[in-house]
């Protein structure tokens, strides 16, 4: 198997598992957690969970990127950033920013005490807007994915 082959799977599985596990977290685990009763009980099971998945979403987010950039260089297709009928590089591009500074700065060095802060002071507003961040993220995610399968297949809704 070639190396942009492989680069490519790569970069379609890490893809799946983490904008899979941002629609788990919006959809399934941030609606559980606001129904639980005690804000002790909301923060430790979404800190528990989220923490586990953190780790997944840095080394997906870490195989998106280096995967993307690799087969954008032997590709040489630097040049399609200055075509805006390949938005959707923009787009993944914009999306892989976000959620890097998101993972590997804002977690780790504000978000997570801002989260503990306010998540004791009023859960469920906290959790409400997570929720919105979230459904926010996931919604731009999934725009973008489906614009990158269909352009990176030859259909463009810009000609």
């Amino acid at each position: 198997m070639e190396y942009f082959t492989l680069a490519r799977v790569i970069h379609v599985i890490a893809v799946i598992l983490w904008i899979g596990g941002v629609s788990m977290v919006t959809t399934v685990l941030i609606p559980a957690i606001k129904k639980m009763k005690s804000k002790e009980e909301q923060i430790n099971t979404f800190e528990q969970i989220e923490g586990r998945f953190a780790l997944q979403a840095k080394i997906t987010t870490l195989l998106t990127g280096v995967t993307g950039f690799y087969m954008l260089y032997e590709l040489n297709a630097w040049s399609r950033y200055l075509d805006y009928k390949f938005w959707w590089i923009h787009a993944m591009t914009l999306v892989w920013i976000v959620f890097s500074l998101i993972l590997y700065v804002l977690e780790p060095y504000v978000l997570h005490k801002v989260f503990k802060k306010y998540a004791n002071e009023n859960p469920e507003k906290t959790f409400e807007i997570m929720h919105r961040m979230h459904w926010i993220l996931l919604t731009v995610s999934l725009i973008t994915t489906a614009g990158a399968v269909a352009g990176s297949h030859g259909w463009f809704l810009i000609k």
